[in-house]
């Protein structure tokens, strides 16, 4: 049996006639740069999230260059996150002028590790009698970006703790996360209400995903929003006046349209998700994978949504093989992330090299993302178990 990674037809298939609905409305009004259509689908994700306020961004990437940019983020400075992820959120960060810095991720999510993080800080920065905190580099540490990646959400409560003791700003990369949870101190909050600001991807594969391009910043201080909104819009509030030089990252209408259809169904999308992931863990242990494959971690016990599962990402035993296997098959699969940020040709200048972080090392070797879009049928879940079962039993 073939099983596509993703097919999108089957999830357009049940909101065709809402997605059509609404783009035919803005068609019929013409307002095609932000208005009605972007400020409409801003509260409604707002009240979706519980995030404080909300600003329609042309991509997740430029999410996260406006929110570096409104913090004045510059050259000098640096910003810590980890060398396992997509490669814009240390992209943005040089981008602005500023260094990247990473720290490794832990085993168990391959999110940021918060004792990593807490050993970088004590161990090799310094703290001026300014109070500014000095990386090996000498550049000033300014912020935190940790990655809630594949779903489920960083340990944030520590990486709080740390950033507050030291001075840091903390932003949260929210782009595979949109809909998870997380329990921490303050109670059950969504990934991008946990930190000051945030930043969401609306790439057609997300779990909330558009018709092209799309992102959110998100923060909780209506100063900062306003921000935003003009950085968003070239620096301009009254029409050619620039306040300062900002960029061209307007959320586009028709993308409005298309995500606000969208997110009434996104909890069911994200239920979804997890119910295949469970699937997944039966299949493997009933066919004795589990000296072969090393499953993502199961929910948190009464946090159901602590995983929303963007990607479903197995650590097995010669991956390669497994992979050219399940290709052969029909199967399809694909590897996030091969290459490490440190080792990037382009980073090269920030002196990073094989064994710096070993965790994420490991995982760029061994990691294996298998179908687990909503519209995923159990049969379909069945055959991808039974191909990983005949490359590791003959």
């Amino acid at each position: 049996m073939r099983v596509p990674l993703l097919d999108l037809t089957r999830q357009h298939a049940q909101v065709a006639g809402e997605v059509a609905e609404r783009v035919s409305s803005l068609f019929a009004s013409q307002q095609f740069i932000l208005g009605a259509a972007v400020e409409d689908f801003e509260s409604a994700f707002r009240e979706a999230t519980g995030c404080g306020h909300a600003v329609g961004m042309s991509s997740g990437t430029d999410a996260q260059l406006a929110i570096l940019m409104a913090l004045r983020i510059g050259p000098g400075d640096a910003v810590l996150t980890t060398p396992y992820t997509f490669f814009a959120t240390a992209g943005c960060i040089h981008r602005t002028g500023a260094e990247p810095v990473f720290v490794d991720v832990e085993e168990s999510t391959l999110n940021l590790d918060p004792e990593k993080l807490r050993e970088y800080l004590e161990g090799h920065c310094r703290v001026g009698t300014d109070g500014a905190v000095r990386t090996p580099r000498g550049h000033r540490l300014r912020a935190i970006i940790p990655i809630h990646l594949f779903g489920t959400c960083c340990r944030m409560d520590e990486i709080l703790a740390l950033a507050n003791r030291f001075g840091l700003e903390v932003i949260e990369d929210a782009a595979q996360a949109v809909g998870a949870e997380y329990r921490g101190r303050r109670g059950v909050i969504q990934a991008g209400a946990i930190a000051r600001s945030a930043y969401f991807s609306f790439f057609p594969t997300k779990n909330l995903g558009g018709a092209g391009d799309g992102g959110m910043s998100v923060c909780a201080d209506g100063e900062m929003a306003d921000r935003l909104r003009l950085l968003r819009n070239h620096g301009m509030e009254q029409r050619y006046f620039h306040r300062e030089v900002g960029g061209n990252f307007r959320l586009d209408a028709i993308q409005a349209a298309v995500l606000h259809a969208k997110l009434a169904h996104l909890a069911d999308w994200n239920a979804a998700r997890r119910r295949n992931a469970a699937q997944y863990r039966e299949a493997f242990a009933g066919r004795g994978l589990q000296e072969f494959v090393r499953p993502p971690a199961a929910p948190e016990d009464g946090l159901p949504n602590s995983h929303i599962y963007h990607q479903h990402v197995i650590r097995a035993k010669n991956r390669d093989g497994l992979m050219a296997h399940l290709q052969a098959a029909g199967i399809g699969c694909a590897i996030y992330y091969p290459v490490p940020l440190h080792l990037q040709e382009c980073f090269s200048y920030l002196g990073g090299k094989e064994g710096d972080f070993p965790v994420a090392e490991a995982a760029s070797r061994d990691s294996l993302a298998l179908p687990i879009f909503p519209e995923l049928r159990p049969e379909e879940i069945e055959a991808v178990a039974d191909g990983i079962r005949d490359f590791y039993i003959r």
